[in-house]
This record gives C-alpha cells, structure tokens and sequence, in this order.
C-alpha cells in the first residue's frame, strides 16, 4: 500500500513538471550550438585537461614544509594515473616571495625554495616521458623591486632607465602630488616615489612590484626573449599572468568613482578602464603569439599560450584575436568562478555558457575553468554535495577543461586563523579584512593520505595548515573505497572526455526547471550524452523526453555523482526518474558502458604505498652496486 501511494506521488509529480515545462514555464529554455568539427582533427591542447598545482602545496620532497619541484616529479605517477595530459604551475622564478612568487626577480633561474633549473629539467623530461605537457606561470606586468632591471633603472642606467613607468609629480600649491589618482589593488595609491630617482613610479599591485613599461622596445624584446628562452628549453607553453594591465591610457587621465557616495579608497569602486584592456595590450598579445608560432613550426608541436585577464567578455574576446592577428590560445574563461556559484539557478549556468559560445571569435576553442588559487575552491563556493556535477559541467562542455589541485578529490577551503595567513594581499591589514579577501584557504597542501600532514610533508609544521578534514578527505581513501568517491566519479568523466561525441559533438543546453540544468552532447553516427544536474535543494523528478523527444525511452547510467541513488550500467526510463538534492548524471544512449580505467581498491592501495618504496630501492640498487 505504503509503495504504491509512493508511485502514484511519483507519477503526480512528473505530470506536474510537464505541465511546468511544456504548458510554457518561464524559466525553460533551450540553446544549440553546433561546432562543425567532424573532419577538423583537434590538436592535443584541444583534448586536454589542464591541471593547476600550486608547487607550495602538492609535495614536499625535502622536509622543509613547502611543496617543491621534485615533489611535484614524485608524483607524476599520480597525473598520469588520473588522466591529464597537461600541468601549469604558479611562479617558481627567484623572487624575495613577498607576493609569493608573483614578485620575480629572475625570469631565468629557479627559486631555491623550489629546487633548481636542473629540478626543473628532470621534471620536465619525466612529465614528457608520461605523456604530460609541461607549462610555466610568466609574469609580464611587473617585477620585484629586487630585479636587476629595476635596480638599474632607478640608477638610470642605460638600457634599463626606461625598463619601469616612471613619471614626474604634480604640484599642487607647491606639494607633490602622484601623477594620477588611480588606487592599486593592494590598496592606497598606485604610484610610488622614490627618493633616489626624484620620480614616481607605477605599481598596479604591491609598492615593491614596479611595472614594467611596454611603451619602450628594448623592454618588450627583453620580455620577448625570456619567453623565447624557456620555449627553447622545450616547456610547451606558458601562462601570462595578469595581461589586462600591461598598457595604461596614453593621456594618464584620472579615473572616476563606479558612483560618487563610494568609497575612493576601495579599488573595486572606480572605473578601472585607464589601467586595463588598453589597445595597446591586445597587439601586444599577437607580438607574444609570433614567439609561439615560430617554436610550434620549429618543435613541430604547438606550443599553446594562455592569458589571465580577469575583465568583460568583449574585452576577453579580443584576447583570442585582434585585428586580424591570432593571440591567445586559451584566454581563461573564469565565467564558473565570476558569474554562477552554488546559489545561482539553472538559467544562469546556461547564461554563462551562452555568453560565452556565442561570444567566441569563429575558428577559436572555449575552455572552462571552475576554479583556482585566487578563488575559494568549488566546493566551498557551491557545496560539497555539487563537487561531481561542477566537475561535469567543466569537463564535458565542449573544449579545454581545466582543474585546480585536489578539486578531483573535492578538497574544501581550510579555516586559516589570521596568525596562520600568508597571503600579502590580505595580510597587510586586520583580521576583519583577513578574513574576507585572504586567498590562502584555497591553497592549503595536498590531501594525499591519512598520515602526517596529509602526506604533503614531513615536516612538523607546513608552509600553510593542511586542511583538519584530511583524515575523512583524502586522495587515498578516495581511490581504496570500494564505494563512489569523487576521485572516481572524475576518473569516469575524463573517460568519457575521449569519446567522439565530447571532442566533436555538438551542444544543446537545457533549463529543465528553476533548479534543474542539462545538455546534451550529440555527433552523428555516435552515442549521444546528456549531463543532468539538480541545482536545487530538494529531490525532482526528471523527464527529459518532454524536452528532447528524440532520445530512446531507456538510458544508460555512465557516471553518477557521490550523492545519487543510481550506479553506471543502470538504465533509467527516460521520461521518469527521481534525482536527490544536488546529485548530477552523465547518462548516454549506449547499451552498456565501459568499466572505468581507475584501478581497483587493492591495487590503489598497493601502488600509493610502494610507489617511493620502489624508488628508494632503485636509488639503493645503483649506489650499491655500480
């Protein structure tokens, strides 16, 4: 009786939501693009995965506390075992680390702190070895005070004199004033003076990070070849960090409050269009693409640029292209991090999509990015129960996916106490603004196992606190448990990454209801995909066929997040199933699917803890005997 009261309710709520639906609800709505590329072959970057490390906080070789160059080569096991095919990391140039490798003070030599340029070329050959691209963090806007470009220039010691945006002062009633009012994102003015040089200079970020003045030539070759010298050393790509800011308006004209009541003293209240997204900064991108071009012909494999550039969507455009000139491989889309967060309903995960499809210059690639370490993680930024269905959205959507360390195991921000933070950007002030801006929650170490600081080090203390909750959220218990974890609800989605269908179908997106998002992957000749997930707070039923009439009576489950009541293999009617609060699916129209490519429970045991065991044993072989 109990059971089929429960059916009928069932059966009444799935009458409703077609009623909803079809009879005309206002936040339904559906959106096709196609991408014609069936006979177009895509190149590797096109497939790939692109995987963030923070180098502080993924291995620590040596003991001291902080993540390093031969830490990240320990674990190149583990990127190949997941399945990604590219890594960038954040700076790890020589530099004082006041803004923790974002101040460099040599574009050629490797920090101490992380190892050595020869650290850096075994981890580059091992990574190759594994199949795994290799791409480094540059930094163009700026540099440390400490540079030897900058030293010099202050010195005006030719070339370097003109290296840096220098300017004069204004007097006003015979004070000296900053040449402009522009408010650094540090905080306080953007321009320094310095005493020995009697001039001002520019600093978009902290004071001891001087800009670098792309209006004179001899500085724009100097960057040009350091670029150039790390492509000859065969990484395959580079990330230019902060590229909105390289030009500032011509005429250094004064900017003006967003509205007049706000605070002048807050960076984010003015309008900040004298010191971003100058044309001069989208010509410069096609003079950094010729660099690329010219080693992609001579490696014979493209060598990829990517760009931040945290700003509108026309401005983001115009980084793939401008006048006629490529530039950017992949200008970050930060759309899942800047616009959709785990309170946004479902027409604003396709808005966010539709921006940027139809956005897009003809001939280019969309790429999706759902976090990393200037942002709260995914799972503090949407919940930890749509950890699966971020990771599905980001991965299946047609292009470039990328993913930030640990967000594959759905680590969480970390609680840093004011007396524990490192982040300068919000360490400089109280624990008030601390606590509000500090970015260090996001870039806690690595939650490898159940043992001493996670796994991430040996040391008693950590550069940063690892994360309490890594003795209940680890990669290790995550690849062991012979339940669903979502280590291995993203191993199945890099799976189905490599079907035709994800690399050339085209794409439908689906607001089924307020809170339920969908799209459908579909190639002819193919299996079709459809990605399903409960935004909302409360269990709903699904039907489907009231929206792609198309689609057999009879799915197949291939990947079901950690929170759903369904397993792969198990087939759903199509027109008639339930999905828990926050649960998402990947279901396809095949018969069957694969089994995935994650090893069982024993042999992920046995590889986590005799991984270094062998190694060490290697070590121990040769010394001994050769």
């Amino acid at each position: 009786m109990c059971q089929s009261h429960e059916i009928t309710m069932y059966k009444l709520a799935l009458v409703f939501l077609v009623i909803c639906t079809v009879g005309g609800f206002s936040d339904a709505s559906v959106l096709k693009y196609k991408l014609n590329l069936k006979h177009k072959p895509l190149d590797w970057w096109q497939r790939s995965v692109f995987y963030q490390i923070y180098p502080r906080s993924f291995k620590d070789s040596d003991g001291d506390g902080v993540g390093d160059l031969r830490g990240i080569a320990d674990k190149v096991w583990y990127l190949k075992e997941l399945g990604i095919t590219a890594i960038w990391f954040n700076p790890i140039f020589e530099s004082p680390g006041l803004d923790l490798g974002y101040d460099i003070q040599n574009y050629t030599k490797i920090d101490p702190l992380f190892g050595t340029n020869e650290d850096l070329e075994y981890l580059k050959n091992a990574l190759h070895k594994a199949g795994i691209h290799l791409f480094l963090d540059f930094v163009p806007n700026h540099t440390s005070d400490q540079h030897e470009w900058f030293l010099k220039s202050v010195k005006r010691i030719d070339p370097y004199t003109d290296y840096y945006v220098w300017k004069d002062p204004k007097i006003v009633n015979g004070e000296r004033k900053p040449p402009t009012n522009w408010i650094s994102e540090f905080g306080g003015s953007q321009w320094k003076w310095h005493e020995e040089r009697q001039q001002y200079y520019l600093h978009q970020f902290h004071w001891k990070q001087p800009d670098l003045n792309y209006n004179f030539e001899e500085l724009v070759q100097e960057v040009l070849n350091v670029v150039d010298y790390w492509l000859e050393r065969g990484v395959d790509g580079m990330r230019l960090d902060a590229v909105d800011f390289l030009f500032e308006d011509p005429d250094w004209r004064d900017q003006e409050l967003l509205a007049p009541d706000l605070d002048p003293n807050n960076y984010w209240n003015w309008n900040r269009s004298m010191t971003m997204d100058q044309p001069d900064t989208f010509r410069m991108m096609t003079r950094f693409r010729q660099i690329f071009d010219h080693h992609s012909k001579k490696s014979g494999e493209t060598k990829v640029m990517m760009t931040e550039a945290y700003t509108s969507l026309d401005k983001t455009m115009d980084y793939y292209q401008f006048e006629g000139k490529p530039g950017s491989h992949i200008p970050f889309n930060f759309f899942f991090i800047t616009h959709v967060d785990g309170r946004s309903p479902a027409k604003d995960y396709q808005k966010a999509i539709q921006g940027w499809m139809e956005g897009m210059p003809e001939g280019h690639w969309p790429n999706w990015v759902m976090g990393n370490h200037d942002n709260h993680r995914i799972a503090a930024r949407y919940g930890t129960d749509l950890v699966d269905g971020i990771n599905m959205i980001g991965l299946l959507l047609p292009g470039t996916g990328n993913t930030y360390y640990g967000d594959e195991i759905g680590m969480d921000d970390a609680k840093i106490r004011f007396d524990e933070g490192v982040d300068p950007q919000a360490c400089q002030f109280d624990q008030d603004w601390y606590n509000r801006v500090s970015r260090d929650p996001e870039r806690t170490p690595m939650q490898w196992d159940t043992s001493l600081n996670a796994g991430f080090s040996t040391s008693m203390t950590t550069w940063l606190p690892v994360n309490s909750n890594f003795w209940r959220l680890n990669l290790k218990d995550q690849m062991q448990g012979s339940t669903n974890s979502h280590f291995k609800v993203y191993k199945r989605l890099l799976d189905a990454r490599k079907t035709d269908t994800m690399l050339y179908g085209d794409l439908e997106t689906y607001v089924l209801s307020k809170w339920i998002f969908a799209f459908v992957r579909r190639l002819e000749g193919s299996d079709t995909y459809v990605v399903v997930v409960n935004l909302g707070s409360d269990s709903k039923p699904i039907d489907l066929l009231a929206f792609m009439s198309d689609l057999p009576n009879v799915l197949t489950v291939h990947t079901s997040s950690v929170n759903s009541q369904y397993v792969p293999n198990e087939k759903l009617s199509a027109n008639e199933f339930f999905m828990r609060p926050k649960s998402s699916l990947l279901l396809t129209t095949a018969k069957e699917v694969a089994p995935p490519t994650y090893k069982d429970s024993v042999n992920g045991c046995i590889k986590m803890q005799t991984v270094s065991f062998e190694l060490l044993l290697a070590i121990l072989f040769s010394k001994f005997f050769f």
